[in-house]
């Protein structure tokens, strides 16, 4: 008897949108429609190893590896024309908070893999158990990176060129 693919089809419904946000954060826009294809086509494949409720999470890290694919690909691609590539990153999570000169500068100063868990946590809105599924990491791992990741950014937002008088002061702890 066949499958029934209806569940499928709800859960590619449902995600859609915040798969192809999440790519056009991290990709040229042009590329955001294959790379969702690509990745609900090895959800399709990959669909009996999904725990159901934790579908988002589990396309989240399909989204990631396919990003990496994509950028090896273009990387590979450039490499080999002995062109400067151009980014392959469309605006990404970065974008989000450029409106905010000091937030942008803070936000470029930190590190890739705090840009990451912040954007998992606060961008994509994720809790931090599913961002730890995103990730392949334990939820104890995410609170660690989230809070580090925190603890840099507010760190970077003190650093000359910003200027205090700007920002309301912190409050007191």
């Amino acid at each position: 008897m066949p499958e029934s693919i209806e569940p499928f089809v709800a859960v590619y419904t449902q995600h859609l949108p915040a798969v192809s946000r999440y790519l056009a954060r991290r990709v040229d826009r042009s590329d955001v429609d294959d790379l969702a294809a690509d990745v609900f086509a090895i959800a399709w494949r990959k669909r009996d190893s999904v725990t159901p409720g934790e579908e988002l999470p589990w396309l989240y890290r399909i989204a990631a590896f396919q990003v990496a694919n994509h950028r090896r690909r273009l990387a590979a691609r450039a490499s080999v024309l002995g062109l400067l590539s151009v980014p392959d990153s469309a605006p990404s999570a970065e974008s989000l908070v450029t409106a905010d000169a000091e937030l942008a500068r803070a936000w470029a100063a930190i590190g890739p893999r705090d840009r990451e868990v912040l954007g998992l946590v606060v961008l994509d809105d994720l809790s931090v158990g599913d961002a730890a599924l995103a990730l392949g990491v334990s939820a104890n791992a995410v609170s660690i990176r989230l809070h580090r990741a925190k603890k840099a950014l507010a760190a970077a937002l003190e650093e000359p060129g910003s200027t205090s008088s700007e920002r309301s002061p912190a409050p007191a702890t």
